[in-house]
């Protein structure tokens, strides 16, 4: 299990920012930049009895938040859209579920 994770922890070693933003691009004469959040997470275990049963797993995501665009100098951010409504709608649920309790406290 311990040579399992030091290879996770090798494979992994340069996971951050570099994956966060990636390489600068030529598209229709500007230069973007794609950003997006990038999250993932592994975990393990075994059993302290005469097999030694153990086991791993892990996962990850990766949303594309959108481009940065670097026109003439002029460096401005553009937000992947879908995404960003995608990510509105538990926002969107838990107010709406605040007023519909604000609206029940407020009528009894």
């Amino acid at each position: 299990m311990a040579d399992t994770f030091s290879s996770l922890i090798d494979a992994f070693k340069n996971v951050g920012v570099s994956k966060a933003y990636g390489s600068p691009i030529q598209l229709g004469g500007e230069e973007v930049i794609p950003v997006a959040l990038v999250s993932f997470g592994f975990g393990g275990g075994g059993e302290a009895g005469q097999d030694g049963a153990s086991g791993g797993g892990g996962g990850g995501m990766v949303l594309p938040l959108g481009v940065y665009r670097n026109i003439g100098g002029q460096v401005a951010f553009r937000p992947n859209t879908v995404v960003a409504l995608v990510c509105l709608v538990p926002v969107i649920t838990a107010v709406g579920a605040a007023v519909r309790k604000a609206i029940r406290a407020a009528k009894a």
